[in-house]
């Protein structure tokens, strides 16, 4: 090979005129060619619209009737667009795009069903149990009008009150109030089925026995779970063989707990996370041991201790501002920023409506607002530049705000 270290048998009667012609063939190739752009779709982008869409277009396929509260099944409305159910981690919640009465409004409910329930590629569903509350709004409007057929547009899967094996403990004590079993419910179902891997005992409180909801499905699914999944009730209203009294205490969760580690998730009505806060301090459990389900409207903000007293019964303007296009409406200081512009017939930013996933995310221009710590979800840079959460914020002054739907 000489002084080469390779062959140059190869190269010799090479010439530059072969390649010349390469030219004229690239040229006659660009000059057929379209004249768009070329596109091209990645997997990872492709999985990431499967599992996080901006709109899922359903259809409700069932309705059950379980007085005073109703299940209703879900399923791909084809013909617009969705072509089936995104999956979701047991226990999160969609937003529910609704228009009641010439207000739109985003509702957040928990998907109650199996996640096994949207895999697949056909047949997939989702069910949401949804109860009459106090005050009745959305709930009422769902309740009555709802029926088989309709059309209703929902958000992909939010959340993450669902059990993470890196944070949460192997055993977990749930702690529900009335429609709080829903989440629960399917955290039983997956673990019932092998998707989710940790053991569940759930203490569900109701008023009166013939008040639980969802007690015969709760107790099925517990019952095929091979003694993974434990359902106890307890009663607040009543006494009666075979449940417990009183409330969900301490006392009781020591009762019922496992040995060792475990995690306590709740979920239910505000009055019942300040009164198991307290318990939780009495079992001595770090606070990343205990978790609360957020989603849902922060009620009472004008009860709570550090809400300015002077401030109660006063109504302020508030001046939104939608890409340079102002408008000025009511608000009242016990209602929230997001409240006041729905029932103004805009089209507000939302999902969870407590403070927490951030959706809402808004620039406060000027005035001052109320905002509850316990429902303070924002950034450290969000505070110190300006940005609120209007779903969680109530009005102390007139207020200039900042909205940027993502439509």
């Amino acid at each position: 090979m000489g002084k080469y270290n390779y062959s140059r048998k190869g190269l010799k009667g090479l010439t530059p005129f072969p390649f010349l012609g390469e030219v004229k063939t690239r040229v006659k190739a660009i000059q057929a060619a379209p004249d768009t752009i070329p596109q091209s779709v990645y997997n990872a982008n492709i999985l990431a619209k499967s599992l996080h869409p901006a709109v899922q277009h359903v259809k409700i396929a069932k309705v059950e009737d379980h007085g005073g509260a109703k299940s209703f099944t879900l399923v791909p409305d084809k013909a617009r667009g969705t072509e089936k159910m995104a999956y979701f981690r047991a226990s999160q919640y969609v937003s529910v795009s609704l228009n009641i009465n010439g207000a739109p409004v985003n509702k957040p409910y928990t998907i109650r069903s199996n996640p096994k329930d949207a895999l697949g590629s056909g047949d997939t569903s989702y069910t949401l149990t949804i109860k009459l509350t106090d005050p009745a709004y959305a709930s009422a409007h769902i309740l009555s009008t709802w029926k088989e057929g309709d059309q209703v547009d929902i958000s992909g899967p939010l959340g993450d009150f669902y059990y993470q094996d890196l944070r949460d403990a192997k055993q977990v004590v749930a702690i529900a109030g009335g429609s709080g079993i829903t989440p629960f419910y399917s955290m039983a179902a997956a673990i019932a089925d092998g998707i989710e891997d940790f053991d569940l005992t759930i203490l569900y409180g109701s008023r009166t026995a013939g008040g639980i909801l969802l007690k015969d499905e709760i107790e099925a699914v517990a019952a095929r779970s091979k003694g993974r999944v434990k359902v106890i009730h307890v009663l607040s209203h009543e006494e009666k063989e075979g449940f417990e009294h009183g409330f969900i205490t301490a006392e009781l969760i020591r009762k019922y707990a496992p040995q060792g580690d475990y995690s306590v998730f709740m979920c239910g009505p505000k009055a019942m996370y300040t009164f198991e806060e307290g318990e939780m301090k009495k079992l001595g459990l770090p606070k990343r041991r205990y978790r609360m389900e957020m989603s849902g409207d922060y009620l009472g903000a004008a009860q709570n201790a550090d809400f300015p007293g002077s401030k109660k019964g006063k109504e302020y303007r508030l001046t939104v501002d939608i890409r340079g296009e102002k408008q000025t409406i009511p608000c009242k200081a016990e209602e929230s920023l997001l409240w006041a512009m729905e029932q103004a017939g805009i089209k507000a930013p939302s999902h969870c409506r407590s403070g927490e996933c951030g959706w809402c995310h808004s620039r406060l221009v000027s005035g001052d607002v109320y905002i509850p710590e316990d429902a303070d979800g924002r950034r450290m840079a969000d505070k110190k530049f300006g940005w609120i959460h209007p779903c969680c914020s109530f009005p102390l002054s007139d207020i200039e705000l900042a909205i940027y739907p993502t439509e």
